[in-house]
């Protein structure tokens, strides 16, 4: 076999393997350090087994993470999100914005879904807001006699908005790994993001307007008892703290008042003065959101370790001037080359999570944006919108057996990929619409920073 061919063999390999269920970042480092070792062999500058030059590529890689300042703002972004959902923030602002949205079509999926979007918004962790949202709105909604699949599609759409609306955890990834901007790529992914979410909205309240039936109104008394007194009040101490957060957080990047990483660590400060003003931080779930957060920043180093000495590996073998050449060799147009790509990371998003593909695959693709004249932060939101389709579509939509983890015994899995379905169609629309509106990507970066 010729190098290239060990490379493809290599990423084949890999692929297998992680559908077998081994950790995917030790696999990676595996993998990289084992075919390394047939790539760096040398025979005359060896004088032990452990002489070879991957143990090298190794340490410099896991030093240049360490080193990265971007990826410091991973953990502190965590430790908001994790805090925040330990304070019992999120059900406190779903009970208001229900009481705020109570004249409209479908109120509690309005509200669930704007519960979900700002929580996910605090997080960026999928499975923690499917999953939290699942224990506190759904089975309210389920009380309220509102449709299971139509509930189940509001809860698993809504959870994943955090991997596309900043501060999202999936961005700043992604930026790291194409070396641009992260405050140019929060700005372009603003309009885009909140596109989404407002596609969301205008179909749950369509949806419970042409079918009432989908999603009951409350009555008068259960309104009245609902707003006697305690809208303002709940707005107040829910709302607006947790929003003034991701707010201030979000304007301190976008105007340049802080870096990143400055202005995640004002949010996980912020997220903890929260805890304490509602009186539930306690030594138990302070510990629980720093484990939790050192947990999940931990995986994410460790893949970006072995993803870049995988990486290395792989395209040292010509693995990825193979992939290059084949792909240029069809002579795809822009758009097709678009397509392609997209398909290709939709299919990755039924075995994989977003960090997996957003690490080792997307680079990929990234040396051949500039032949097809494609702008690597357009790529990058076209790529968090599709993530959301790798979410959602059956028969590996990860965010349905998250909710089904948590649903009643009675809700078939079945009827939540039913309500799924209709949201899917929410995200072609947008990814449709943010290709052929080029600025809805662009706008906001030029405006604040110029081209």
């Amino acid at each position: 076999m010729t190098d290239p061919q060990i490379a493809i063999f290599m990423l084949g390999a890999f692929i297998l393997i992680i559908l077998l269920g081994f950790p995917i970042c030790f696999t990676l480092v595996a993998m990289g350090v084992g075919f390394g070792y047939y790539a760096y062999y040398d025979p005359e500058r060896m004088h032990s087994i452990f002489d070879n030059r991957i143990f090298d590529l190794l340490v410099n890689q896991t030093y240049s993470v360490m080193a990265n300042d971007v990826l410091t703002a991973v953990p502190l972004f965590l430790f908001m999100g994790y805090i925040v959902e330990r304070a019992n923030i999120v059900d406190r602002l779903f009970f208001s914005l229900q009481i705020a949205a109570r004249r409209l079509p479908g109120s509690m999926a309005v509200a669930a879904m704007a519960t979900c979007a700002l929580f996910a918004t605090a997080t960026g962790i999928i499975g923690a807001v499917v999953t939290l949202m699942g224990l506190l709105a759904f089975p309210a909604m389920l009380r309220a006699r509102y449709d299971t699949s139509f509930a189940a599609g509001v809860i698993c759409a809504g959870g994943c908005l955090g991997i596309l609306i900043p501060p999202s955890i999936m961005l700043i990834v992604y930026a790291a790994t194409a070396g641009i901007s992260v405050v140019k790529l929060y700005a372009g992914a603003m309009i885009p993001g909140f596109m989404l979410a407002g596609l969301y909205m205008v179909y749950v309240v369509g949806r419970a307007t042409l079918n009432p039936k989908l999603a009951p109104k409350p009555s008068e008394e259960q309104v009245k008892d609902m707003t006697r007194g305690r809208v303002t009040v709940m707005l107040l101490t829910s709302f607006f703290p947790l929003a003034t957060l991701i707010l201030s957080v979000l304007g301190a990047i976008l105007f340049g008042l802080a870096t990143p990483s400055e202005a995640a660590a004002v949010g996980a400060l912020g997220g903890l003065l929260l805890a304490i003003l509602y009186r539930a931080l306690t030594w138990e779930r302070l510990k629980e959101s720093v484990y939790l957060t050192a947990r999940t920043s931990a995986m994410v180093c460790w893949l970006f370790v072995g993803s870049w000495t995988f990486a290395s590996v792989f395209s040292y073998l010509g693995g990825h001037d193979l992939i290059e050449e084949f792909v240029l060799g069809l002579q795809l147009s822009p758009v097709m080359f678009l397509i392609l790509a997209q398909i290709i990371i939709f299919l990755l998003g039924w075995p994989l999570e977003w960090s997996e593909i957003i690490i080792i695959f997307v680079p990929i693709f990234l040396p051949m944006l500039p032949h097809f004249n494609v702008d690597p932060l357009f790529f990058g939101i076209l790529v968090a919108l599709n993530l959301q389709t790798s979410f959602l579509t059956p028969p590996m939509a990860m965010a349905a057996y998250y909710l089904k983890g948590v649903a009643p015994p009675h809700v078939q899995l079945i009827e939540i990929f039913k309500g799924v379905m209709p949201f899917l169609s929410m995200v072609l629309i947008a990814m449709v619409l943010l290709y052929n509106f080029p600025g809805l990507a662009h706008w906001f970066p030029d405006y604040l920073y110029g081209k």
